[in-house]
C-alpha cells in the first residue's frame, strides 16, 4: 500500500484515523501498532513477519541494555544488538550484490565465475534500509541515556512501525519521539496542518514526480540521445527525485501530525545551495545527521586530527552511498559526494566556486550514476551531456518527450525555486494548495500505480 493510492486513500486512512479517535487515548498506541502492520503487511505477509520479529528483537535488547548492572554489559548488549540488526540489513540488502561481485571477480582472475541460478536470491523487503535505522537508534538513544526504555514492547513495535514513515522516512530517531510515543496534543489546529501538508506532498508526487518520470526513463533507457536530450533526461531525474522523496516526507510529516506526532523535517530547499557542504545540511536531513551522531562521531568525527576526519568523512559518504542501493554505482556516487566535501573542507572554499550553479551542476552530475543501471550507461550519458552524442534529441527519444512531461518539469523547476513564496507549508494560500491536491487526485485515479523512489532503498 502507498500514500498516493486510492486504497489508502479512501479506504485505509479514513478507518484508521476513525478508529484512532475513537479510541481512548491509553489503546492508540496498540491501534498504531496493529495499523502500522496492516500497512505494511499489504505488500507481503513475509515482509511483515521480518519487521515482526525484528521489532520485538529490539524490545528484549532494549531492556536488556537498560537493565545492565554495569557499563561493561550495557555496551556488550548494545553492541550485540546493533551487530545484529545490522546483519539483517547486510543479508537481505547486500547477499545478492556480494554474490554478483564475487562472480565477477572470479572472472575476472580467470575462473566461471557463479552460475546463475546456483546461488538463491534474496527479496529485498520494503523499506528495511529505514526500520533497521530505526532498531539502532533506539538501541544506541537507551544505551547512551538520551532516552529512557519503552514502557511496553507495544511502544517499541508501535515506534520501528510507524506507519507514516516506516518505508521511505524522515528517519525518526526514538529520543525525538519517545515522548510523544507517552503523550501527545491532539488539536484541530494539528490535525488541519497535518492534513495540508500531506496535500502538499500529494501534489508534489502526482503532479511533478510522476508526470516527469516518462522523460527520465526515455533519456536512462537511450543514454546515447544527444546534448539537449541527455541534459533534459537528467534535469527531469533531479526535479524527480527531489519531488519524489520530499512528497513522501511531506506525506509522512502530515500524517503524523493527523495523530499529534511532531516529526523532524527532512529538506530544507537543497537546490537552494551554495555548496556540496551545506547541500548535505538540506537534503535527507535525518538521514544526514543519523550519520553523523551513529557513525562519524562513533569514528572520532574531527577529534583525530585533519588526515582522520577526511578518512572518517569518506567513510561515511560511502557507506551512505551503500545505504542507498546495492550497487557500485551507489558507492561512487557516495565517493562523489565525499569528494567535493573533502575539497571544500581543505580549500576552506578558497580554491573553489561557490554558488548554486556550481553546486546544481555537480548534485546532477552525481545524481547520473544514481540512477544510471550501470557505469556503462552513465559513461554514455555523461558523454551526451558533453555533446559527443550529437547536439539535439535523437529519433530514438524525441517521440518520447510528451509535452504535458515537458510542462511538468518546467513546472518543477519554477516550483522549487519559489515554493517557500507561493505555498509557506499550506497556510500562505489555502485555495491554491486545495486546488492542487485536487488536481492530483483527479490524475492519482486515472494513472497506473506508481511507487516512491526511495522504496528500494
Amino acid at each position: 500500500m502507498v500514500f498516493a493510492s486510492p486504497t489508502f486513500l479512501f479506504l485505509f486512512l479514513p478507518v484508521y484515523l476513525a478508529v484512532y479517535y475513537a479510541l481512548p487515548p491509553r489503546w492508540r498506541s496498540g491501534w498504531i501498532l496493529a495499523g502500522s502492520w496492516v500497512f505494511y503487511g499489504w505488500w507481503r505477509v513475509d515482509f511483515l513477519a521480518l519487521l515482526v520479529v525484528s521489532s520485538l528483537g529490539a524490545g528484549w535488547v532494549g531492556h536488556r541494555i537498560a537493565a545492565a548492572p554495569t557499563a561493561v554489559v550495557r555496551r556488550r548488549w548494545t553492541v550485540f544488538g546493533v551487530v545484529a540488526a545490522v546483519g539483517v540489513l547486510g543479508y537481505f540488502k547486500y547477499f545478492n550484490f556480494g554474490v554478483r561481485t564475487l562472480s565477477r571477480v572470479l572472472e575476472a582472475a580467470g575462473g566461471a565465475g557463479i552460475p546463475p541460478g546456483s546461488v538463491w536470491e534474496v527479496v529485498l523487503p520494503v523499506g528495511i534500509s529505514f526500520f533497521i535505522f530505526q532498531i539502532i537508534s533506539y538501541l544506541v538513544d537507551v544505551s547512551r541515556g538520551t532516552a529512557r526504555e519503552a514502557d511496553t514492547i507495544v511502544d517499541v513495535a508501535a515506534y520501528v512501525s510507524l506507519f507514516p514513515q516506516l518505508v521511505a522516512g524522515p528517519i525518526v530517531r526514538y529520543s525525538e519521539i519517545a515522548d510523544q510515543l507517552r503523550l501527545r496534543v491532539h488539536s484541530w489546529e494539528g490535525f488541519s496542518a497535518g492534513a495540508r501538508r500531506f496535500a502538499l506532498g500529494m501534489a508534489r508526487k502526482v503532479l511533478v514526480a510522476d508526470a516527469v518520470a516518462p522523460l527520465v526513463s526515455a533519456v536512462f533507457g537511450a543514454p546515447e540521445s544527444g546534448l539537449v536530450a541527455a541534459w533534459i533526461g537528467v534535469l527531469a531525474y533531479t526535479v524527480q527525485i527531489y519531488f519524489d522523496f520530499s512528497a513522501y516526507s511531506d506525506m509522512a510529516i502530515g500524517l503524523g501530525g493527523m495523530m499529534g506526532f511532531r516529526f523532524p523535517e527532512n529538506f530544507r530547499r537543497p537546490y537552494h545551495s551554495r555548496s556540496i557542504t551545506e547541500f548535505w545540511r538540506r537534503w535527507h536531513i535525518t538521514l544526514s545527521s543519523w550519520l553523523r551522531d551513529y557513525l562519524y562521531i562513533p569514528l572520532g568525527g574531527n577529534r583525530l586530527g585533519p588526515r582522520r576526519t577526511l578518512v572518517n568523512l569518506m567513510t561515511v559518504m560511502v557507506l551512505g552511498g551503500l545505504w542507498h542501493g546495492a550497487a557500485w554505482t551507489f558507492v561512487f556516487w557516495g565517493a562523489w559526494h565525499g569528494a567535493w566535501l573533502i575539497a571544500e573542507r581543505v580549500t576552506r572554499g578558497r580554491l573553489w566556486p561557490s554558488g548554486r550553479i556550481y553546486t546544481l551542476v555537480i548534485v546532477m552530475i552525481g545524481w547520473v550514476f544514481f540512477r544510471a543501471p550501470s557505469f556503462a550507461v552513465a559513461a554514455d550519458l555523461l558523454a551526451s551531456l558533453a555533446g559527443f552524442h550529437g547536439g539535439g534529441v535523437a529519433p530514438v527519444v524525441v517521440w518520447q518527450m510528451e509535452p504535458g512531461a515537458l510542462a511538468a518539469l518546467g513546472v518543477g523547476v519554477v516550483w522549487a525555486a519559489v515554493e517557500p513564496r507561493v505555498f509557506a507549508d499550506g497556510e500562505a494560500r489555502p485555495w491554491l494548495l486545495a486546488a492542487v491536491f485536487l488536481a492530483a487526485v483527479a490524475r492519482l485515479l486515472a494513472a497506473s500505480y506508481s511507487p516512491f523512489l526511495y522504496f528500494q532503498f
